[in-house]
């Protein structure tokens, strides 16, 4: 019987285990060395050169950022010197408003004496006077607007028509009329059903001031009041209110149409209301200017209605009556 040594398979797992190491250092090396030395060098000097590609890049960057600093440095003090100018104007624009103040509060302290001075430069001369009739005599028309009235009163068509297209140039030809007038003592704002744009003055007049005049063009420019496009309301209740002795007034009518029915009914009730004084005169004198406005739509026979109305009340009560040519 043959006995065998103990200790035999220990013997060949070692080498098993030996063989096993050398063969996984040979595969290491096969995947390790799978390129030549070349191109393993240029690999590397691709990158070293990427990565200093990179760093000029981020000098560059960090450079533009520190040049944007700089910028917004100098922008920042330009605007604190715009924002310290800025504070110096409006406090030349408060003193300057504050002195405003002071020279309107002036003048309306010497309104009194001032306007009597305006007057006295407005009224007629005896001789004038006599011009002046002898020329409405001879002619029987009135070509030219008298700048002898103290108070004047604005009758303005507020309906649609005249709203939407003659609006602007109604307030340019009121602008033209206060500006023959330099100084009154009142104006007054009235649209054709006798309604007030300035309800605080109802049945007063409102003193006459630059500043007035301003307001009263600011307010014109979104005023619409209802309107029947009939302007003999506003002129009755005009004179029913505002008419005394002592005072030369002016009406002057703005529109550009007429929805009432008899002309000679009107004429006739204007004539008895605004009836003559002493001097043979009406005690109101009544303009107008008409607009062209329906012309414009082929509404010629209202339009030539209140042309017709307006030429005729106003050569009865001593006034104008002024066609514009275009309403634009």
């Amino acid at each position: 019987m043959i006995r065998r040594r103990p200790g035999e398979d220990t013997n060949i797992s070692f080498l098993d285990v030996i063989c096993c190491g050398f063969g996984a250092i040979v595969l290491l090396l096969v995947i390790v060395q799978n390129q030549a030395p070349e191109v393993l060098e240029a690999a590397d000097t691709a990158q070293r050169s990427q990565i200093r590609d990179m760093q000029l890049e981020l000098f560059e960057i960090r450079g533009e950022i520190e040049r944007m600093q700089r910028e917004l440095i100098s922008k920042q003090e330009q605007l604190g010197l715009v924002q310290s100018n800025v504070a110096i104007l409006r406090q030349q624009q408060e003193r300057a408003t504050q002195q405003l103040a002071d020279l309107q509060a002036e003048n309306e302290a010497t309104a009194g004496p001032r306007g009597e001075m305006m007057l006295a430069l407005q009224e007629l001369t005896d001789e004038m006077r006599r011009l002046y009739a002898d020329y409405q005599k001879n002619t029987n028309y009135i070509g030219g607007i008298p700048v002898d009235s103290e108070y004047i009163i604005f009758i303005i068509d507020t309906s649609g028509s005249m709203y939407t297209y003659a609006w602007n140039r109604m307030i340019d030809e009121i602008v033209g009329i206060l500006d023959i007038y330099p100084s009154v003592q009142g104006i007054q704002i009235m649209n054709d059903m006798g309604q007030y744009m300035f309800t605080s003055f109802r049945g007063q007049w409102i003193p006459d001031s630059p500043a007035r005049r301003d307001i009263i063009i600011s307010q014109l420019q979104t005023w619409q009041p209802f309107s029947n496009s009939s302007p003999v309301e506003g002129i009755q209740a005009a004179i029913r209110t505002f008419y005394q002795p002592d005072r030369q007034i002016s009406i002057y009518v703005m529109g550009d149409d007429y929805s009432g029915q008899s002309l000679t009914t009107v004429l006739q009730t204007v004539y008895e209301l605004n009836r003559q004084n002493a001097n043979s005169e009406p005690m109101v004198r009544i303009h107008a200017l008409g607009f062209p406005v329906l012309f414009a739509v082929n509404e010629t026979v209202r339009a030539s209605r209140f042309a017709a109305l307006m030429r005729e009340m106003a050569q009865q009560n001593m006034g104008s009556f002024v066609g514009l040519n275009d309403y634009r």
